[in-house]
């Protein structure tokens, strides 16, 4: 073979890749990835309860909470523990690289998922450790596709390619929603089954289609970064989960040692990160980036956003399928499907804002549209509390669409901001970094708001709940024995679309010794949702109080973000 003959696959490789179509390849194939990777993100909420009668485990038995909490958080932690070691693995050894490898394993780990073998808490824990490696394909598609799009995009069209690849990212955490109440309907295999033909498409699609056009740079591993920020976070994020679980006599577990260790730990080893990147010859994450104004106000921005969004989703859910669907006459077990589906509004509204932002950002800047954005949010999380627990529908969509809208404005232009102010050879890092921030504020959001929302209940659920079961024939010791039971029980109830008091009494029994009225009336549609609608409130105000200055200091830091974002190399 001549040296003209060897040298074609490497001229038709940079054909393939330097064609102007090339660019619209890549924005599909890392869109259907993101797509994927957070509809599977979500789309495990809304099918836990078909999932678990499947597997035929009780998750609300104080057995099985680790189970539920951890098929919940497995893939949200490794998801956010990974992304910024894959996109420096792919700043050294190729982005594409990393991005088809994280397609392959997780279409691989999606066919798993759908043949548990198992049952009981064995299936529990062959979900919930291919959950976890699923999360690590999703990791590598985090870390690695907005700086694939970056490197394919010039400057003037990032903010749209990088909008509707932010769209689809955010997007797919509700419309999976959607997706996992309509499949798990059917079976709850099905729920896994569904990413396996496109996860598998897009592998193929992906190792055919895609080039690597970033720079790389050559380097060796960072061990002592990579060890402490990964134990770090890792410990930060599971002492959160764990802080939900009650503890002794206390509602939540913000007073276990092991929790108080996790997070003190946590913080410790994340600090101890911070000051060995800057004294390694070859950091795993260059924190000279932080010094990049654009860069460190856009992440700030992206992770109090990524944790308020976190906050109003888990909330909006508990307050359609505990309170407002049970009211307007659902059965508690087809509440997680029209949850899904009474927040579509929230969707629409991204999808419509979110390419549109993208493409002015490009013309006008980002720090004008992600600013207005996160205000827009913040007002409307004080709308949410200005309506009643039992709304009229049409106040509550129109204020879900507004959110959305807002949310789209501030995603895709901060997206633009954060991947256009590095230099060509860290994006891979910075587009990791950015994940890492999203993902961490998305696993943060709940055990944050659960918490928030269950000390908001504990100090008037338990009298109201003690009264309205005695006026129902509930022999008082058994009312006060359910009414001290932590609410996080009640909130997982609802959550999972199971009926409160029925699952609070049954295990006492008392429901077969009530007369057939007041036992109807107890377990009936609108009992809990009237009994916890005064508390609810009370913790609801707490919650979007919170995510409303989440928001605004958001806002504040993408205004100081500063005008110009494009790195000079560009």
């Amino acid at each position: 073979m001549t040296a003209t003959e060897s040298s074609r696959p490497a001229r038709a490789h940079r054909v393939d890749a330097d064609h102007p179509h090339y660019r619209w390849v890549a924005l599909s194939n890392t869109t259907l990835g993101m797509l994927l990777a957070t509809i599977n993100s979500s789309i495990v909420l809304i099918s836990l309860p078909a999932i678990f009668r499947g597997i035929h485990l009780d998750p609300l038995e104080p057995g099985n909470v680790s189970y539920l909490l951890w098929m919940i958080m497995g893939f949200l932690v490794v998801s956010a523990v990974l992304v910024v070691l894959l996109g420096r693995l792919g700043d050294i050894y190729g982005r594409v690289r990393m991005y088809n490898l994280g397609f392959l394993v997780f279409a691989l780990s999606s066919v798993l998922l759908s043949v548990d073998p198992f049952d009981q808490g064995a299936g529990a824990m062959w979900l919930i450790v291919l959950r976890v490696v699923q999360g690590v394909g999703g990791a590598m598609i985090f870390a690695n596709s907005a700086a694939i799009l970056t490197d394919a995009f010039p400057a003037h069209q990032r903010g749209m390619a990088l909008g509707i690849n932010n769209v689809a990212a955010v997007a797919g955490s509700f419309l999976g929603l959607v997706i996992g109440g309509l499949v798990a309907e059917w079976d709850w295999r099905a729920v896994f089954w569904i990413s396996v033909p496109i996860a598998i498409a897009g592998t193929v699609w992906g190792y055919r289609s895609l080039h690597e056009l970033g720079s790389r740079r050559t380097s060796s591993m960072d061990w002592w970064g990579n060890l402490t920020f990964a134990v770090g976070l890792t410990a930060l994020l599971v002492a959160i989960t764990y802080g939900i679980q009650p503890y002794g006599d206390h509602a939540t577990g913000w007073t276990n040692p092991w929790v108080v260790a996790g997070l003190v730990g946590g913080i410790g080893l994340l600090i101890a990160f911070v000051l060995v990147e800057q004294r390694v010859e070859d950091p795993m994450f260059s924190m000279h980036l932080f010094a990049i104004r654009p860069f460190a106000a856009g992440n700030l921005a992206s992770l109090l956003a990524a944790t308020s969004r976190g906050g109003l989703q888990f909330m909006l859910i508990i307050w359609l399928q505990g309170i407002w669907l049970p009211l307007h006459g659902y059965d508690y077990e087809s509440t997680p499907l029209w949850a899904g589906i009474y927040l579509l509004p929230l969707t629409v509204g991204f999808l419509v804002a979110g390419p549109v932002a993208g493409r002015l950002s490009d013309r006008y800047g980002a720090r004008l549209f992600a600013t207005v954005g996160l205000v827009l949010v913040a007002g409307t999380f004080i709308g949410f509390l200005l309506i009643p627990v039992d709304f009229d529908y049409w106040v509550f969509a129109l204020l879900l669409l507004v959110n959305g809208l807002a949310s789209g404005l501030f995603a895709a232009p901060n997206a633009t901001m954060i991947m256009n102010s590095v230099p060509a050879d860290q994006r891979g890092a910075a587009s990791g970094m950015r994940g890492t921030f999203m993902n961490s504020g998305s696993a943060l959001s709940i055990g944050l708001f659960f918490s928030l929302m269950v000390a908001g209940l504990a100090s008037s659920l338990p009298g109201s709940l003690r009264s309205g079961l005695t006026a129902q024939g509930v022999p008082s010791d058994v009312a006060g024995q359910v009414a001290d039971l932590p609410p996080v029980g009640s909130l997982f109830a609802s959550f999972l679309g199971y009926n409160p008091i029925q699952t609070l009494l049954e295990p006492t029994g008392t429901l077969d010794s009530l007369s057939a009225d007041h036992a109807t009336t107890l377990t009936g549609k609108t009992f809990f949702p009237q009994l916890i609608s005064g508390p609810f409130h009370d913790g609801l105000v707490v919650v979007f109080l919170a995510a409303a200055v989440m928001s605004l200091i958001a806002a504040a830091a993408s205004a100081l973000g500063g005008a110009k974002y494009v790195h000079q190399e560009d």
